[in-house]
C-alpha cells in the first residue's frame, strides 16, 4: 500500500462523530476538509466543506484527494444500514486507497452481539440483530482490505454516546431536553444496571489518536469511557443535579418500544438493540488507554458540557 503524500484530513460526513473530529484536528492547527451530503453545517473557521454523493466512487476519490487521514463518520439513516451502509463504506474505503491514506473508521459494539460480562477487543464477532450483522461484515471487510495490503486500517468502537449535538442517542435528546424543561427524562430498558456511555468528544479525539499512530494500525480500539461503568437512573440523577430539581424518569420496555415502532420506524429499529439495556453493558477501553496514554473525560465534566450545549441549542442561556 503507498503511503500518501497529502496533508489534509478528509472527513466523511458531519453528523456529532463527524464535527467531534474536526474540533480536534482543528484544536491541533490541521487541515480539515468535511465531506457529506446536502447539509450545511457549523464548521470552525476554516474548514473545507464539500458537499456530494459519497456512494459515487469518482466523488468520493475527489474528495479523498491529498488526504493524509481520512475519517469515516459518515453513514445512511437508521432504517437504511442493511442496503446502505456497506456500499457507502466501501465507497470511502476506496477512495482512502487511491489517496493512499490512513483510513479511520468510527463504529459502534453491534458487532459482539450479546455478551455476557466485559466487553473488550478480542471477543468474537457474534452479532444477534440485522445491524450487528452489517457492523460485522463491514468491520470484516475493512480489516481485510488493510490485510491485504490495499489500505491501511484502524477502527475506533464507541458505546451509546452523549456530548455536544447528540441528538437522537439512548442519551440524548429524549433525555437531556426534558430535564432542562423539568419533565420526565424518557429511557429504554432497565433502570438499574451498570451501561458503558461513549462522550463524543472523547471518540472524536481518540480518533485523531489513531490516525496519529502506526501502532493502531490493523486492529480495532475501544476508545476511552468514563469508569466505572453507571447506570440510567444514576447518570439521569447527575443531570437533573446539574439543572436543578427532582429527577423525573420512564423506562419503556419491548412491549412498549414495538407499539411505538407501528408508527415510528426508528423506534422500530431500535427494538433489536435493546438487549443493551436490559442487562449489564460495561466495555473495557483499557487497551486503548494503556497503550496511547489518553483517559475519558469524567462524567464531572461531561455532563456539564453537555447540559451547556443543549441550554444553548434551546436558547435557554
Amino acid at each position: 500500500m503507498d503511503k500518501s503524500n497529502g496533508s489534509v484530513h478528509v472527513v466523511f460526513g458531519s453528523g456529532p462523530l463527524g464535527l467531534s473530529v474536526v474540533r480536534e484536528l482543528v484544536r491541533q492547527g490541521k487541515p480539515v476538509r468535511v465531506v457529506n451530503g446536502r447539509s450545511r453545517p457549523e464548521l470552525p473557521p476554516g474548514v473545507e466543506l464539500l458537499s456530494g454523493d459519497a456512494y459515487d466512487t469518482s466523488f468520493a476519490r475527489q474528495a479523498a484527494q491529498d488526504a493524509a487521514v481520512v475519517y469515516q463518520c459518515a453513514q445512511p439513516g437508521y432504517t437504511q444500514w442493511p442496503v446502505k451502509f456497506p456500499p457507502l463504506q466501501a465507497s470511502i474505503l476506496e477512495a482512502a486507497a487511491a489517496a493512499g491514506a490512513k483510513l479511520i473508521v468510527g463504529e459502534n459494539l453491534y458487532m459482539y452481539g450479546d455478551v455476557d460480562g466485559l466487553i473488550h477487543e478480542d471477543l468474537p464477532y457474534a452479532p444477534n440483530t440485522r445491524k450487528g450483522m452489517v457492523r460485522a461484515a463491514m468491520a470484516e471487510a475493512a480489516l481485510a482490505a488493510h490485510r491485504q495490503g490495499k489500505v491501511r486500517v484502524s477502527l475506533a468502537r464507541g458505546s451509546d454516546f452523549f456530548g455536544p449535538q447528540v441528538l437522537g442517542s439512548a442519551m440524548g435528546d429524549r433525555v437531556f431536553i426534558p430535564a432542562l424543561r423539568g419533565k420526565a427524562a424518557s429511557l429504554g430498558g432497565q433502570l438499574d444496571v451498570p451501561h458503558t456511555y461513549t462522550y463524543i468528544e472523547d471518540f472524536g479525539r481518540a480518533m485523531v489518536v489513531l490516525g496519529e499512530r502506526d501502532e493502531a494500525l490493523g486492529q480495532a480500539w475501544h476508545v476511552p469511557n468514563d469508569q466505572p461503568a453507571i447506570t440510567q437512573r444514576q447518570f439521569v440523577e447527575r443531570i437533573f443535579q446539574m439543572v436543578g430539581g427532582p429527577s423525573k424518569m420512564s423506562a419503556m420496555g419491548r412491549t412498549m418500544m414495538a407499539i411505538g415502532g407501528l408508527f415510528i420506524p426508528e423506534a422500530r429499529e431500535s427494538v433489536e438493540m435493546l438487549y443493551e439495556f436490559e442487562k449489564p453493558f460495561v466495555v473495557d477501553s483499557s487497551r486503548f488507554e494503556r497503550t496511547f496514554g489518553r483517559k475519558a473525560t469524567p462524567l464531572s465534566e461531561s455532563i456539564p458540557a453537555t447540559v451547556g450545549w443543549y441550554r444553548r441549542h434551546l436558547g435557554l442561556d
